[in-house]
């Protein structure tokens, strides 16, 4: 945990009577920006991303270890200020034909001429190699490189049909000439960003070993299903392939907001989308073992919408990511300096017409929420479902979804193909989970990563199995007593794109009929199939025009019984997730026509996105509502102790009915914290200066203290 103080204080922080029963990783928390040290973006982390390998990372990254802070240096990989690269100052070659180019010959910029999306040569993967070289020069512990973007609608620059002939041995054909050109277009953008990263990668790891560091390497990345929709390719599942330590996932307001259909209805549906893509994200690193934080973003890229809006979309995402209970490490903000900073100015309403600064409350709000973000890991045996309807359900899904996006036949724009068959079960409070095909095969494909699953959905609509060995993995999964359901019309265009099942000796019309033909099953074989231990349902329809129909998802909710029981699973539905993490309550109520009461929370709740952390001894969850609470019923401490607060709390003591601690933060924000005391105080200082009867108060077993925060630490006594 950063530390603000003196040396010597931190250590003798070493005696404080309570810790968290599970100790925290030490990078928990963490956060990117591209400026120096302000007392405006001093949030409470574990560690600091450095944006950018530009010239002056160096003072940069010195201005934030001043300030307490563990850095790392994160840099994009498809964009950046690398006008050194094109213009030839590093290798004496101009590099502007590796511009990702549409057929119009228009360059797709990330943000000027001099940041556009770069088509990775092996020249490009040395510059950034060498940026990244300077950067752990510079003192950085570790790299994060963010997301390797290639768009679906590139690949007519003279780079990319170089990289064609080299890759294929054959001249460049136009992306949308045929969905085989299209599909091999894709498969040449997933190698050549798959490539780049190997060779930063292993030039770190060549760096470790001369100068004896280890030096850990992570990618920042959009999930699968949010870079299919936008419409770009990314290596996404292989990433750990090419010496990747683990992942941050990018889901935030912006990717979640994206509409998709359900019910015949297409519209926003920011926490269930987020719940999904989370999901998608969190199913890679637990096959892999590979640590991820999930990354929640207070605001957006996207400047246009109110503080309302933003709080009220970050507070869905934030829940969508605490309703995944495998993951314990959160990416807290990008940018802080466009939230806190002096050009964070938005809306305060939609119907406001003058921009303003962060309401305090919003800011008090996620300074609370970043600190107890820091307290995720908990003991496996206080971590369970409250409300949730079945779980081990997955609908499985396969980089390939980013294939088949573009011209001349793009598969369904809102991506219906995956959410058809995921949202009917997601709103019936099932915790459903994307299951990467990709991972379903590596290690021991028996027994890998689907042994979790009781059912699995699958269809080859918008997708294709990149290895016959997954339709081995599937098969073995089927006979050991797994139910596979699947919904497929056959009609994708894609089948007849040249790969394994139509070619070397493989004569499938689609890949669909080689998994049958696995499972011993006949390619027309509808209905219900008994294979070994296991079942197959299969349905002659199309899941992305089930998205559309107006039935509540019936057809894929019947589909999912008959497996049900087939396999003898009972199926429950729920009206909210509620999910209990140790002391902390996470509760999401979904989607119902009558809005009603969906579900109830009990305890001694504070709820966290509360900036006064009001308290209240139950909850009713509602249509859309997100808490994130913590039960004070569940803390089974004594000695008064801080349970919340909005800042960074250190060097607390208790002794002799004194409690003592020093807090910082972001500088001018309002500070408050509970702590756990059935005991009313004697008095309150702050800083040795006495705080007003009115500033604090005590109830049930706790006290509540307001006071100015600052990015010094000050410190706080409470005599009882």
């Amino acid at each position: 945990m950063r530390r603000s103080l003196p040396l010597a204080l931190a250590l003798a922080s070493a005696l404080i009577a309570q810790t968290p029963a599970t100790p925290q990783p030490k990078d928990a928390r963490i956060f990117q920006t591209g400026s120096p040290w302000t007392p405006r973006i001093n949030i409470n982390a574990d560690m600091v991303l450095v944006y950018g390998i530009n010239n002056n990372v160096g003072d940069r990254i010195r201005s934030w270890r001043e300030h307490g802070y563990r850095t790392a240096v994160m840099t994009g990989v498809a964009w950046g200020e690398y006008g050194p690269y094109l213009r030839g100052d590093f290798d004496g070659k101009e590099h502007w034909d590796e511009t990702q180019q549409e057929k119009s010959g228009k360059l797709i910029l990330h943000s000027g001429r001099e940041v556009p999306y770069v088509a990775p040569s092996i020249a490009y993967g040395k510059y950034l190699a060498k940026g990244v070289e300077a950067a752990l020069d510079a003192g950085a512990e570790a790299i994060y490189l963010e997301e390797p973007e290639f768009w679906a609608r590139a690949g007519w620059s003279e780079s990319f049909k170089r990289e064609w002939q080299d890759f294929y041995h054959e001249p460049w054909q136009a992306p949308d000439s045929s969905p085989d050109a299209q599909y091999r277009a894709s498969k040449l953008k997933y190698f050549l960003y798959r490539r780049a990263l190997a060779q930063v990668f292993q030039s770190v790891q060549e760096y470790g070993k001369t100068h004896h560091r280890t030096i850990p390497c992570y990618v920042a990345t959009h999930s699968l299903l949010n870079y299919a929709q936008w419409e770009i390719v990314s290596p996404e599942s292989s990433l750990l392939d090419v010496g990747a330590d683990g992942y941050i996932a990018q889901v935030w307001t912006g990717t979640s907001r994206t509409p998709n259909s359900f019910n015949g209805d297409t519209r926003e549906r920011t926490f269930e989308t987020a719940f999904l893509e989370y999901g998608a994200l969190q199913n890679i690193a637990r096959s892999s073992g590979k640590p991820i934080w999930y990354l929640n973003d207070p605001i957006e890229d996207n400047p246009n919408h109110s503080w309302t809006d933003y709080r009220t979309n970050w507070e869905s995402t934030l829940t969508a990511s605490l309703l995944q209970p495998v993951v314990y490490r959160y990416e807290l903000l990008p940018w802080p300096e466009r939230i806190f900073g002096p050009r964070g100015k938005h809306l305060l309403t939609d119907t406001s017409t003058e921009k303003v600064p962060i309401p305090q409350t919003y800011a008090t709000e996620l300074q609370t929420v970043f600190h107890a973000l820091g307290e995720m890991k908990q003991p496996a045996s206080s971590v369970h479902w409250e409300a949730a309807g079945t779980e081990s359900i997955g609908v499985l899904a396969s980089d390939t979804l980013m294939f088949q996006r573009a011209q001349p036949e793009p598969s369904d724009e809102g991506l219906g193909q995956f959410y058809g068959l995921a949202m009917p079960l997601l709103m019936r409070g099932m915790p459903v989970e994307p299951v990467q095909i990709e991972s379903a095969y590596k290690n021991d494909a028996a027994t890998g990563s689907l042994n979790r699953y009781k059912i699995l959905l699958l269809t080859y609509d918008g997708q294709k199995p990149p290895s016959p060995a997954f339709h081995a993995a599937l098969a073995a999964w089927v006979k050991a007593g797994g139910a596979l359901v699947v919904v497929d019309d056959d009609s994708d265009p894609y089948n007849h794109a040249k790969d394994w099942w139509n070619s070397n000796g493989n004569h499938y019309a689609t890949p669909r009929e080689d998994l049958f033909a696995k499972l011993g099953l006949a390619a027309e074989a509808t209905g219900m199939n008994h294979i070994g231990k296991g079942f197959v349902i299969y349905d002659h329809q199309s899941p992305s025009k089930l998205s559309h129909s107006s039935d509540d998802g019936e057809l894929v909710n019947q589909l999912v019984q008959t497996a049900a029981d087939a396999i003898h699973l009972e199926l429950k539905d729920s009206r909210a997730l509620v999910l209990r993490r140790g002391p902390y309550v996470v509760a999401a109520g979904l989607e119902d026509k009558n809005n009603t009461t969906q579900a109830t929370v009990r305890g001694d709740l504070i709820n966290l996105f509360d900036a006064n952390l009001a308290e209240s001894h139950s909850i009713d969850v509602h249509t859309g509502e997100r808490y994130f609470l913590l039960d004070v019923n569940a803390i089974h401490d004594k000695a008064p102790r801080v349970i919340a607060a909005s800042g960074n709390v250190t060097n607390e003591h208790f002794a002799a009915r004194k409690l003592t601690f020093s807090v910082d933060g972001i500088d001018q924000t309002d500070g408050v914290v509970r702590i756990l005391s059935a005991k009313a105080p004697r008095s309150v200082s702050l800083d040795g200066k006495p705080l007003a009867a009115g500033q604090y108060q005590q109830s049930g077993r706790t006290v509540l203290v307001h006071f100015p925060l600052t990015a010094a630490a000050q410190k706080l006594e409470v005599e009882f």
